[in-house]
């Protein structure tokens, strides 16, 4: 095995991947299974699909277009006009909000001669993308627009939640999109057969059984493969958090001072950072860095290991607790959502995987 690494363990994420899909299916509840994080991994999207997932869901075009899939694909960021032709052609839906980037994908899929499937994004709140809750004018007329073009389909509306102003969903502001979706089927005619009702801090309300009538899609892909609520930074009792390992090795081991001497200023990414002096400290480099991994997303899985900081290349970890780790010796850490996303996102780092195995022709 090569260092550093992250290690998905691919029995652990279909698991997680089929509970998920059990519960959000027992309340008619669809789901677009998103593996962004770990930038569409090939056999981990083999994972959710073939543990029920109803469609594929990613923010980037590359990925969709790499997924091999026979389910729908969801392109979940909100595009340009310069990228229609690309979400038409890799993407089955997609997620928009403005006028002129709706007009482009109707003109993108006439010459594809496809019929694209359109999410129109309601902010309920959070501030992120969509158009706000309370302009119905703008609303009711993106709505027309979609569902008067021949090559367009107003297919759902759908909200984001959670990821920007920290706004969790709740019956309240699910329920005004559920209103909302009844409102322009009235006003529009359309069927608008999905109410996407936002991404994994959702999925609290489908294990309590308190998701808001008219609900029926979600777009989940942190709790699936972390196991984790972002409603509350919590584990889901239901859910395996075993997922994922970030590993790396020691390449140094040196009893030193804890506290930095001479004149100091900001560090490498012109952080202030302050120190304590707590005596001597027997102090261990690890070669990952910040290039590689969120060292503040990472929890030591070995005893007495505490992570000090990192640098660009050098993960520093405090080894006083932990005297029998030497040079050469690897340490596991778990890795929450953003050490995961930058770890994969990171080509130093070499991707592995226990568990289940599938081939990616299988």
């Amino acid at each position: 095995m090569q260092y550093p690494s992250i290690i998905a363990n691919l029995t652990a994420i279909e698991e997680n991947a089929r509970t998920v899909f059990a519960a959000c299916h027992s309340l008619g509840v669809s789901v677009a299974a998103v593996n962004k994080v770990t930038c569409g991994d090939t056999l981990i999207a083999k994972i959710l699909d073939e543990a029920g997932a109803d469609m594929i869901g990613d923010s980037r075009l590359q990925n969709l277009e790499e997924s091999v899939t026979r389910k729908p694909k969801m392109l979940l960021r909100i595009g340009s006009p310069f990228a229609a032709n690309d979400a038409v052609r890799h993407a089955d839906y997609s997620l928009q909000s403005e006028e002129v980037t709706i007009n482009a994908l109707g003109r993108a899929a006439q010459r594809q001669g496809k019929k694209h499937k359109i999410i129109l994004l309601i902010d309920v709140g959070d501030l992120r993308e969509g158009l706000h809750i309370d302009n119905k004018e703008n609303i009711l007329r993106a709505a027309r627009q979609i569902a008067e073009n021949p090559a367009l389909e107003l297919s759902g509306i759908g909200t984001n939640l959670s990821c920007f102003g920290g706004i969790v969903p709740d019956a309240k502001n699910l329920g005004r999109l559920a209103e909302t979706a009844q409102w322009l089927r009235r006003e529009t005619g359309a069927e608008i057969p999905l109410v996407s009702g936002g991404n994994s801090s959702s999925l609290h309300l489908v294990f309590d059984k308190k998701l808001p009538e008219g609900i029926n899609h979600l777009r989940l892909g942190e709790s699936i493969l972390l196991g984790m609520n972002t409603y509350d930074s919590t584990p889901f009792e239901e859910l395996r958090q075993d997922t994922f390992i970030f590993r790396a090795e020691i390449c140094e081991v040196q009893m030193k001072p804890s506290l930095p001497h001479g004149h100091r200023g900001p560090n490498a990414f012109g952080e202030k950072v302050h120190f304590k002096d707590e005596g001597p400290m027997l102090r261990g480099i690890l070669a990952a860095g910040r290039q590689d991994v969120d060292e503040k997303g990472l929890t030591p899985l070995h005893d007495g290991a505490r992570i000090l900081g990192a640098s660009s290349d050098h993960l520093i970890v405090d080894l006083t607790l932990s005297p029998h780790v030497t040079v050469g010796d690897t340490l596991d850490f778990r890795p929450a959502y953003g050490a995961v996303l930058r770890a994969y996102t990171s080509s130093y780092v070499h991707k592995e995987y226990v568990g289940k195995q599938i081939g990616a022709d299988s």
